[in-house]
């Protein structure tokens, strides 16, 4: 039993409570911080009536500022902090746990706040740091990165001698039925989806346009759906850890709709993630644009339908012959609205997160450095998933359809 600090309080934030206060053998004392001390109050309540346990813990704390981290990490004195907070404040928060001598885990990488460039390199940077403090940082435990990655050893350990190619599929099949809205904080859903493709084949990245190539994909309980290849930061750590992928490459699904409110944001230059003067004050466009757009931890009350994320490997299996797997997990908008008040989207960032926290709290995922998430064994995450909430399927030697 160990104490744990929560940092941020949107949908995800919402789930990683959620889940630690069901899981009290785990987590003995539960602390939810953010900048709004008033959201972490409304949710710490909702599950204080929920599951009838002790209350959960709240403070209002600056992620941006080192200092205030540290003086809230050294009161709490947590075993590991889970930062959900935005990627601009990886840096913070880690440096903030080195000096606290906390360890770390977060559910997606650093990205500098004026650039949308998704790399680990600011956070691998950190390895010798971590190690000598004999501190453990877990980077990416969210689903996509995260379970995807997990999928993705697990395929490695269990089903191949040789992985050859991978393709992470990611199907939202939901309707919130607002005209157009973000799954998650729209500043970074937007950045993310709008940036250049990329994938790896022989050795190297290849660059695309956005939204060049795409085919429509099967989905399991869903359909056929058109998926576009994006890149995704999971991808730059994988084709590192499992050097035999010859191709990975990285599918997102997107309504037309989506697509053309997209495009129209761009073209009226509300996407700019530069500084504007507008009436004599500095504003960021897509930062105003955010402020606008319906907050994505309270889409799940009309939410229907389900996601679809999973991986398609292609390689040799254990005894050197072809093989193909599909590895999956499909997750309802209503059920995760259900146990948790958030939308499924949510719901499968905000699970592994906390699994992510059980496997280093249980001994399983814990070595000094900072490793991201398929660099430990795959197998008792795998257990807590069917377990949490998150159950995954297996296809062997099915279609790929790519």
């Amino acid at each position: 039993m160990a104490k744990v600090i929560i940092i941020g309080a949107g949908g995800v934030g919402t789930v990683v409570a959620h889940k630690a206060a069901q899981n009290k053998d785990v987590f003995s004392e539960i602390m939810l911080a953010s900048r709004t001390k008033s959201k972490c109050d409304a949710i710490a309540d909702a599950i204080g009536t929920k599951y009838g346990n002790k209350k959960i813990q709240t403070a209002q704390v600056n992620a941006d500022n080192v200092e205030e981290l540290v003086g809230l990490f050294n009161d709490f004195r947590p075993e590991i902090v889970i930062n959900v907070a935005l990627p601009y404040q990886d840096l913070t928060i880690m440096d903030a746990c080195l000096i606290a001598k906390v360890n770390y885990l977060d559910t997606a990488n650093y990205e500098p706040l004026d650039e949308a460039k998704f790399e680990y390199k600011w956070q691998w940077a950190y390895q010798d740091k971590f190690r000598e403090a004999g501190l453990t940082a877990i980077l990416g435990c969210g689903f996509d990165p995260g379970v995807t990655s997990v999928f993705t050893a697990y395929s490695n350990k269990h089903h191949f001698s040789e992985m050859q190619y991978l393709d992470i599929v990611d199907c939202n099949a939901g309707d919130h039925g607002k005209a157009f809205a973000t799954n998650f904080n729209p500043e970074i859903n937007i950045r993310e989806v709008t940036q250049k493709g990329k994938y790896w084949e022989n050795g190297q990245w290849v660059w695309t346009e956005p939204h060049e190539i795409h085919k429509p994909l099967n989905y399991p309980n869903i359909g056929p759906k058109e998926s576009y290849v994006i890149y995704h930061e999971e991808l730059e750590s994988l084709v590192k850890n499992f050097p035999t992928l010859k191709r990975a490459r990285f599918w997102m699904t997107f309504g037309q709709e989506y697509l053309t409110h997209l495009r129209v944001i761009q073209n009226i230059g509300m996407a700019r993630i530069d500084p504007i003067l507008y009436n004599g004050v500095e504003i960021v466009p897509i930062q105003f644009l955010k402020a606008v757009l319906p907050n994505p931890g309270e889409l799940g009350e009309n939410y229907t339908g389900e996601t679809s994320i999973g991986c398609r490997i292609k390689g040799l299996d254990k005894s050197g012959k072809e093989i193909t797997y599909y590895i999956y997990n499909n997750c309802s908008h209503e059920a995760a609205y259900k146990e948790t008040g958030t939308q499924g989207v949510s719901y499968t960032t905000g699970v592994p997160a906390m699994i992510g926290a059980m496997m280093f709290l249980q001994g399983f995922w814990k070595k000094p450095g900072v490793f991201n998430v398929e660099e430990f064994d795959p197998d008792p995450f795998m257990e807590q998933l069917n377990k949490q909430g998150l159950p995954w399927h297996e296809i062997i030697n099915g279609d790929l359809e790519l």
